[in-house]
């Protein structure tokens, strides 16, 4: 039967290199278990989407189904998930808090991320599924909001999805359906007058701008994370479409994130040590 489908030389050399024979059997049968793994997990998450249309374990989901209207904050922890949960509008905002532990896409198979606990809530809230069966047409969100905090373990968040995004849904990001939001660093206040800054030098405006004539300076709050707004800060600086600022994803920034991960969490050793050494002057907000 061999002989009939692959030809006699190539019997006659597998009779005589057993070893080799072996290794292309072990990965034949490797192969077969990574596409019987795909399909049982695509059956797995097909089902999810049936039980599940309106909630995904922490999903809190908005009232409205027309995606053109409605988006969702994608939140690191908890803590921030509940204070956005308690300050969006209802209406047209949904809150998926991410938690669990976040897979290295870099080395990652399709099957190894339908399985994922902290990536799957996404793909399932979306509705679009992912790679080869991805479609843009089931997408229940016109807007897709990354909300981190703004330190290193944020930026990680942010470059480890903005990947996912470019690998597995790019479409999302062709279709301009991406965004980051832009929480603030800094709360300067003086009595009943409020400021949020978004940067050291906006910090120092505000700060000048507060500043008593006789010099008494106003405070000023460093927010670590957006577990430490309470629900209407946070509305005020950073999900209210009147007053936020947010960052839109075009493929340019999503192909810097990829770069990015595929030297922090690749195999070469090189490119991370000279990445970490020029990049190191740079850091702040390091929790140590």
């Amino acid at each position: 039967m061999v002989g009939e489908i692959t030809g006699d030389e190539t019997v006659l050399f597998f009779d005589k290199n057993l070893d080799t024979l072996k290794k292309v059997l072990a990965c034949a049968e490797k192969s077969a278990k990574i596409r019987k793994a795909e399909e049982k997990a695509k059956t797995n998450l097909l089902v999810r989407q049936k039980l599940s249309i309106d909630s995904n374990g922490k999903l809190s989901n908005c009232e409205s189904r027309k995606p053109e209207e409605c988006e969702i904050f994608i939140v690191e922890g908890d803590s921030a998930g509940g204070s956005a949960k308690e300050g969006r509008d209802r209406r047209y905002q949904a809150i998926l808090p991410l938690w669990g532990k976040m897979l290295n896409v870099e080395k990652a198979r399709i099957d190894k991320v339908y399985g994922n606990e902290k990536l799957m809530p996404v793909v399932t809230a979306l509705g679009t599924s992912i790679g080869e069966d991805f479609d843009i047409s089931k997408l229940r969100y016109g807007k897709i909001i990354i909300m981190a905090d703004a330190d290193v373990d944020g930026s990680h968040i942010r470059t480890l999805l903005l990947t996912f995004f470019f690998r597995f849904m790019k479409p999302l990001i062709t279709n301009g359906n991406i965004y980051i939001a832009q929480p603030p660093l800094f709360k300067v206040f003086r009595g009943k007058k409020v400021r949020y800054a978004f940067s050291d030098e906006e910090r120092d405006e505000y700060i000048a701008e507060l500043t008593t004539e006789n010099g008494t300076k106003p405070e000023v709050q460093r927010y670590k994370g957006l577990g430490e707004m309470d629900p209407e800060q946070l509305w005020e600086t950073t999900m209210n479409p009147e007053t936020r600022t947010m960052l839109k994803i075009d493929m340019e920034d999503a192909v810097k994130a990829d770069e990015t991960f595929t030297i922090l969490m690749g195999d070469k050793v090189a490119p991370r040590r000279e990445f970490i050494e020029a990049n190191a002057k740079y850091v702040e907000n390091l929790d140590i």
